[in-house]
């Protein structure tokens, strides 16, 4: 069984409430569609209940049973303007600012999910990230002891000696673009837990990649990755984890016994760590276009998890990351 068909199940064992902001598109309604049908979440959809029953009915999709709510007339609204208010005083916000942006529906879904009235978000089938990460971190902010939000990859492959039975954890690959030592740290923590989390990685071995193994090269991007291990160490002291290593030390037996013998994570690694967004973003791009592996990606770090789609998102695609929106709300 593929890993995301091991998150469908974990979502439908207990169903969550995820809010769908773009609740007007077609993409989106019929993945509510499906959802709801096959049991695997409790979408909620915003924007106008009437265009969405009509794109429903056009797309064929029955949201019998889908939650519908307009922000623009949500009785909820006052109180999560209140709560925008109060959050955001500091940073100058208005009561006027809060009234208008309670009404805008990325907000209004981030809010929900702040205050339990929702599980978790996804986006992106219209908005870019940022337009889903900046009320996330204005409002949801991110957990104890993380400093940032950045992105894993869930990367199935088909060699199955690889990682754990063919699984990879890619980190970060889209949203940090060049992370200090200190940031490489806390990215590599929040990987090891969206293994365990996510994907049911009872043991996260962390690799802290770079070109160089174990002193085999002498630069100061080097020296950021080494650095970075000592970091993570006293952030975690459990993870297994180990670094500098090049990839093949990492995930070989062969070369890990020649390169880092002795390493607690060589040769073995199911997390690796990528010591930058251009780096990590080739990696995983290089792995699904020529290696033939499947890539799918989540956000970490958020205090409630919100998720973000590409723009060309197929409807399947938004079935997914809702699964594993869900299977990370049951883990919040």
């Amino acid at each position: 069984m593929g890993i995301i068909e091991q998150i469908r199940q974990k979502a439908a064992g207990q169903v969550m409430r995820i809010v769908l902001p773009e609740g007007e598109e077609p993409r989106t309604i019929e993945a509510a569609a499906i959802l709801r049908r096959e049991g695997l979440a409790r979408p909620i959809l915003l924007g106008s209940p009437d265009r969405i029953r009509a794109a429903a009915a056009e797309r064929g999709a029955d949201i019998t049973g889908v939650d519908l709510i307009d922000p623009a007339c949500a009785p909820q609204r006052p109180a999560y303007a209140a709560e925008l208010l109060e959050l955001r005083r500091a940073k100058g916000m208005t009561q006027e600012k809060a009234d208008e942006l309670s009404a805008d529906p990325m907000y209004f879904g981030v809010l929900m999910v702040r205050l339990g009235d929702a599980d978790g978000l996804v986006s992106g089938a219209l908005h870019s990230t940022g337009d889903m990460l900046r009320p996330a971190l204005q409002i949801i902010r991110t957990k104890p002891g993380t400093r940032l939000v950045s992105s894993a990859f869930l990367v199935e492959c088909r060699d199955k000696s690889l990682g754990q039975d063919g699984l990879l954890i890619f980190s970060d690959c889209v949203v940090v673009p060049c992370p200090t030592a200190e940031e490489l740290a806390h990215i590599a923590v929040s990987a090891a837990q969206t293994a365990k989390d996510l994907c049911g990685i009872r043991e996260p071995k962390v690799a802290l990649l770079s070109f160089s193994t174990k002193g085999s090269a002498s630069h100061e991007l080097v020296d950021k990755v080494r650095e970075a291990a000592q970091i993570a160490r006293r952030l975690a002291p459990d993870l297994a984890l180990d670094g500098e290593l090049q990839l093949d030390a990492a995930l070989v037996p062969e070369v890990a016994q020649i390169k880092a013998k002795g390493s607690p994570v060589a040769g073995a690694a199911n997390v690796l760590i990528f010591p930058d967004l251009q780096s990590g973003n080739i990696g995983y791009k290089l792995t699904q276009r020529i290696g033939g592996a499947q890539a799918f990606a989540v956000l970490q770090g958020l205090a409630r998890p919100c998720n973000d789609l590409s723009r060309g998102c197929s409807v399947e695609d938004i079935v997914n990351t809702v699964c594993m929106t869900a299977v990370q709300a049951q883990n919040a």
